[in-house]
């Protein structure tokens, strides 16, 4: 009789302890994923935060009259012109469906064209096949994205830029040309006239 009383207050004591560990652990969870959470909205305001920055900097110096809007842009323009992939669904055994190929143009002036080279790579991080697009016509402060073609393998693609040029920015670059050394305005596609002393 004892022993089953004993035997019984300690069967309840455990359930006691096993139900206070699982709200612990509960809690230690639902805590750790807030605190995960936070991490990333404060990430993610930080790098607003110096974007924001960035922008008034840029804003400042454009502004004034030591750099010709254009030419600043030309000369800073992988801070303005970036091309990503859009989200793209891959087979169980390999294969890319989906993919798009958008061009990001954060400068005042329309962009003509965009040359973007596609390396469809397996999981070795060799590269299956290349291919190359050009897509045109990227409106100012905008961006526009064209269908890449799907691949009955790789797992990942890698994007890279070949060539752009804008008219209206008097703007032309491209990879295989590198800038001479000593130019301070090298991607300008026509030069400006020297200004007079």
């Amino acid at each position: 009789m004892i022993l089953s009383t004993l035997t019984i207050i300690l069967a309840l004591g455990y359930c006691r302890q096993q139900t206070q560990v699982r709200k612990v652990l509960t809690e230690n969870q639902r805590l750790w994923n807030e605190n995960r959470d936070l991490r990333k909205t404060l990430e993610q305001y930080n790098s607003v935060s110096h974007q924001i920055t960035d922008r008034q900097a840029v804003q400042q110096r454009v502004a004034g009259q030591f750099v010709e809007r254009r030419a600043y842009y030309r000369r800073n323009w992988q801070q303005f012109i970036s091309v990503g992939a859009s989200d793209y669904r891959t087979g169980f055994l390999g294969g890319i469906k989906g993919l798009s190929i958008i061009v990001r143009n954060q400068t005042e002036y329309p962009i003509d064209n965009v040359v973007v080279t596609v390396q469809y790579m397996r999981n070795n991080d060799d590269v299956f096949k290349t291919e190359q697009y050009t897509i045109n016509n990227i409106p100012e402060k905008g961006e526009r994205s064209i269908a890449a073609s799907n691949s009955r393998k790789g797992s990942k693609v890698n994007l890279q830029l070949v060539s752009i040029t804008s008219q209206a920015m008097n703007f032309c670059w491209a990879a295989d040309k590198p800038a001479p050394a000593g130019n301070p305005d090298p991607f300008e596609c026509v030069p400006s006239a020297p200004k007079n002393p």
